[in-house]
C-alpha cells in the first residue's frame, strides 16, 4: 500500500488548478481555507464547498494544511480560551464533513525563513536559501531589533555587519520584505502585506515574546493540547504538528518542535493517537544533530503527513534546499519506514492507515520560470519530485513484498 499523493493546492487564486492535478495522479489535495481569517470559526457550510469542488474533479480532500492557531494562544493571552473555543468547533466541524488530517504549527511570529528566494543550484535551477549571517545582517542592522546582537556569536556579527554594508538600500528592503511578507503571507501570515510600516508591525508582535521563554511556550502548547485534542479524537480528527523551520531559535523567539526531545515531550501531553506528527524532513534535516532515521523509527506510529523535502549543508548553519533526493537525507530509508508503518497498522486494525505525503517545495525548472507561484512551490519542480518520490516508493514496496 503506497504513501497517498497529495498536492498543496491554493485555493481558486492557484495557478496550478484541480483538473492539472486530476492529470498529474495526485490522489489527495492539501489545502486551507485561506479566506478565513486566523482565529475565526471554519463552517460546515464553508467546509463543505471546498470539499465538493476538489471532489468534482475525483480528488479528496485529504489534509487540512493548516488550521492556523493564532498568537493569542501562542502568547497565552486573555482571549486564548474563545479562540481555543472557535478552534474545537472548527475541528469538529471538519470531522463531521469525513476531512480526519489537520496540520497545523505553534512557531511564533515568523512561520519559516528564508534569505535568497532565488537561490541557483548546479543545474541551473532555482531554490530558495537560508543564509545565517545573513539572517543575522536583517535582524541586527536592517530590522534593528533591540539587542539582537547579543543572540549571534562574535564571528557571526562581523560576517552580518560585512553584508549589511554591501547592500543598497534597495536590496536591504528587498531581504526584509521577503523574510517578513513574501514568504508569510500565502499562510496566514501576522503582519498586514499591505502596511507600509510592516517592519515596525513585525517588531511589535516580537516584542510580545520578550517574557515567553521556551518552558512558558511549551506550557502554552500544552494547555492548547489538552483542551483541543479530546475534540479532535471525539471528531476522528488526527492532528499533526508541523517542525519548526529552520529548527533553531531565531530572532530571540523559543523553538519548541524542533528535536527528538520536543517530539517526545509534545506526544507525551496526550496519549491519544490524534496528538501526533507532520514529519517534515525538510525543516527537520537543517539540524544536524536531527537523526531522521531514528526519528521516523520511534515516532512512526504518530506521524500523519510527511512533508518529503531534501536539503544540503552549507557553512554557518546555512543550507539550500535540494529537491527530493539527492541531500543530507537518506530519502529511502525514510520512506521505507513509512511504508511499513502503514502495513504494521493495517496488522494491528487501525482505522488510520494511509499517510499522505506531498513533495514539499521543489527546484524550478523549465517552464516554472514562466509561471506565477508562491516561493518554494513551482508545478514542474513538485512534479518532478512527485514522480521521484512515486517511482522510489514502487520499488521499496516492490522489494518489501
Amino acid at each position: 500500500m503506497a504513501l497517498e499523493k497529495t498536492w498543496r493546492w491554493f485555493g481558486e487564486k492557484d495557478t496550478v488548478t484541480l483538473p492539472d492535478l486530476k492529470q498529474m495522479g495526485v490522489e489527495g489535495v492539501v489545502t486551507s481555507l485561506h479566506h478565513i481569517p486566523t482565529g475565526e470559526i471554519w463552517s460546515v457550510k464553508e467546509i463543505e464547498r471546498v470539499k465538493k469542488k476538489i471532489e468534482e474533479y475525483g480528488l479528496t480532500w485529504s489534509v487540512v494544511e493548516s488550521l492556523p492557531v493564532s498568537e493569542a494562544i501562542k502568547l497565552g493571552t486573555s482571549d486564548r480560551d474563545r479562540l481555543i473555543e472557535n478552534y474545537k468547533i472548527s475541528l469538529s466541524n471538519l470531522g463531521e464533513c469525513g476531512i480526519d488530517t489537520v496540520c497545523y504549527n505553534f512557531m511564533p511570529v515568523l512561520d519559516w525563513a528564508r534569505t535568497d528566494l532565488h537561490f541557483k543550484n548546479d543545474d541551473g535551477g532555482e531554490s530558495m536559501l537560508f543564509d545565517f549571517p545573513t539572517f543575522a545582517a536583517f535582524d541586527i542592522h536592517i530590522l534593528q531589533r533591540e539587542n539582537a546582537s547579543a543572540d549571534y556569536p562574535l564571528y557571526i556579527r562581523q560576517k552580518a555587519k560585512k553584508i549589511a554594508d554591501s547592500l543598497s538600500i534597495e536590496q536591504q528592503e528587498e531581504l526584509a520584505y521577503n523574510i517578513i511578507i513574501v514568504t508569510q503571507a500565502f499562510i496566514h501570515g501576522v503582519v498586514d502585506e499591505n502596511s507600509r510600516d510592516y517592519k515596525k508591525q513585525f517588531l511589535s508582535y516580537l516584542k510580545k515574546y520578550d517574557q515567553i521563554g521556551q518552558e512558558q511556550l511549551r506550557m502554552n502548547l500544552s494547555y492548547f493540547l489538552k483542551e483541543v485534542v479530546p475534540v479532535a479524537e471525539k471528531a476522528g480528527v488526527n492532528l499533526c504538528i508541523h517542525p519548526d523551520d529552520p529548527p533553531f531559535s531565531l530572532l530571540g523567539l523559543p523553538r519548541i518542535v524542533s528535536t527528538v526531545d520536543d517530539f517526545r515531550w509534545i506526544l507525551s501531553q496526550s496519549d491519544s493517537v490524534s496528538n501526533g506528527i507532520t514529519f517534515c524532513t525538510g525543516s527537520l534535516s537543517t539540524r544536524t544533530d536531527n537523526d531522521l532515521i531514528c526519528m521516523a523509527e520511534e515516532f512512526a506510529s504518530r506521524i500523519h503527513f510527511v512533508h518529503l523535502r531534501n536539503t544540503i549543508f552549507l557553512s554557518d548553519n546555512s543550507f539550500y534546499e535540494s529537491g527530493q533526493l539527492k541531500g543530507n537525507v537518506d530519502m529511502y530509508e525514510v520512506v521505507r519506514i513509512l511504508l511499513e508503518e502503514q502495513m504494521r497498522r493495517k496488522k494491528v486494525g487501525r482505522q488510520d492507515i494511509r499517510i499522505p505525503f506531498r513533495p514539499d517545495h521543489g527546484i524550478r525548472i523549465l517552464e516554472d520560470y514562466n509561471r506565477t507561484a508562491n516561493p518554494g512551490y513551482p508545478l514542474i519542480g513538485r512534479l518532478k519530485g512527485l514522480a521521484e518520490i512515486d517511482g522510489l516508493q514502487m520499488g521499496i514496496e516492490h522489494s518489501i513484498k
